[in-house]
């Protein structure tokens, strides 16, 4: 009895030593929160942004805490991977997470919406044009008998609603009308649309919304998928099939980290993003995401709210939409009336990052996400590329992988559903 006693007590030293030595690994990884961590950043872009930090930041002689630099980061595909607002338009969907009626639905899902026929690549599974009154008379059907079975009365149960086919006519046709909507027509149109899904919330509803989507895409896998509406269900926009619909958000850890150095070096963190303001400040402020952003920090679309404090479907009256050269203006009412001059690295992915990233004198460096784009944001690219390893290179690039949904240490992306790392598009590269 004896030898069992003492090789249980020498068996629980050990285990208590062990855990100390854990624990002193786990607090002693990252001794300098002015640094970056190596993560998985390409070597020569965490070099340059290192620079640009202690050429700036406190460490610097020249740094004076009276005329702080700023940074300003897009959100989406940018801070985290894949896009919080449409994550959490298609988490509505699939739980009929609404609160307009169905008068303020059928006159949301028409707002600004051309009649014209959408794009080619939208036709129905009979190849035949759809356009908004088409499917909004099909929409406005089945949310009819959704909000009076479930959404404004809870006749049925989530579960039992999901089963009819009115509930899988929506999902689908509702999912499409967003994909094809921004397929179709220019961004001031598409981008604002999506935002007035939030009708008759408060912004403290769409807030709790945001975190439980948020919360359910973090554990999802990162995938693709599609939505088919029932062939019992043709009404009059046809059957409506549509693949490529992303599933899955993650945090960026190297993302993360960046915009905590940089705070940590005394200079001041700002996100501009074309998604809704109330949704974006979730994301970026609450400590278990990790970002830490000031909710105040944060720059993105807005909607007009009622007296008694409801969203509508209506744009906020002299407020830019922050996409595209919305988003220099809204910078230049907001930050350079503030602080006097413009951001010293600004950070993007796409099209609607582009004149953010070249319009201000004051820039040093544009932290290009490598989506291998062929619009104007990949002109960036291709300088990130000639420009790889200069001590003060313009412009620098981040590569990863889609198909992980993270980071990987170089400046190439692999694709989702590919295995092969590209530097930069078939139509760009040399």
């Amino acid at each position: 009895m004896k030898i069992k006693f003492y090789a249980l007590v020498l068996s629980l030293i050990a285990i208590f030593f062990a855990s100390c030595n854990n624990n002193s690994a786990s607090t002693t990884t990252k001794t300098d929160n002015t640094v970056l961590s190596e993560n998985k950043w390409s070597t020569n872009t965490r070099a340059r942004l290192q620079k640009l930090i202690d050429d700036n930041g406190i460490k610097s002689a020249n740094y004076d805490s009276n005329k702080k630099p700023y940074v300003v980061f897009d959100w989406d595909q940018t801070c985290i991977f894949n896009d919080t607002q449409e994550s959490m338009f298609r988490y509505m969907i699939n739980n009929l997470e609404f609160k307009a009626t169905p008068e303020e639905f059928s006159a949301l899902i028409r707002k600004n919406i051309p009649k014209d026929n959408f794009a080619a690549d939208y036709n129905n599974k009979d190849g035949q044009p759809v356009n908004i009154d088409k499917i909004g008379a099909d929409l406005d059907s089945d949310y009819k008998f959704l909000y009076d079975n479930y959404i404004g009365t809870k006749k049925m149960s989530l579960e039992e609603i999901r089963k009819t086919d009115q509930f899988i006519d929506f999902q689908a046709k509702y999912a499409y009308l967003y994909e094809a909507i921004g397929g179709t027509f220019s961004a001031d149109i598409s981008y604002p649309w999506v935002l007035y899904s939030f009708t008759g919330m408060t912004p403290e509803d769409v807030a709790a919304l945001a975190e439980r989507a948020n919360d359910y895409a973090l554990e999802r896998e990162i995938s693709t998928y599609t939505l088919t509406s029932p062939d019992t269900m043709p009404g009059q926009a046809g059957i409506i099939s549509l693949d490529g619909y992303k599933d899955g958000l993650r945090v960026e850890p190297e993302m993360a980290d960046l915009i905590n150095v940089l705070m940590a070096n005394g200079i001041d963190v700002y996100i501009c993003s074309a998604s809704h303001q109330n949704v974006v400040e979730v994301f970026a402020s609450l400590p278990k995401y990790t970002y830490n952003v000031p909710k105040e920090n944060v720059i993105a679309m807005r909607t007009k709210k009622t007296a008694d404090g409801k969203l509508t479907y209506e744009y906020e009256d002299n407020w830019p939409q922050t996409q595209q050269q919305g988003k220099t203006e809204a910078i230049k009412l907001t930050l350079v009336s503030k602080y006097g001059y413009g951001p010293i690295l600004v950070g993007g992915d796409s099209q609607g990052d582009y004149y953010m990233a070249t319009d201000f004198p004051e820039t040093q460096l544009t932290l290009i996400i490598n989506r291998l784009r062929t619009d104007d944001f990949a002109k960036l690219s291709l300088m990130a590329v000639e420009q790889k390893g200069q001590e003060n290179s313009r412009y620098v690039m981040q590569g990863r992988d889609e198909n992980k949904g993270e980071f990987r240490p170089d400046e190439a992306t692999i694709k989702m559903g590919t295995q092969e790392a590209k530097l930069l598009n078939d139509n760009l590269a040399k």
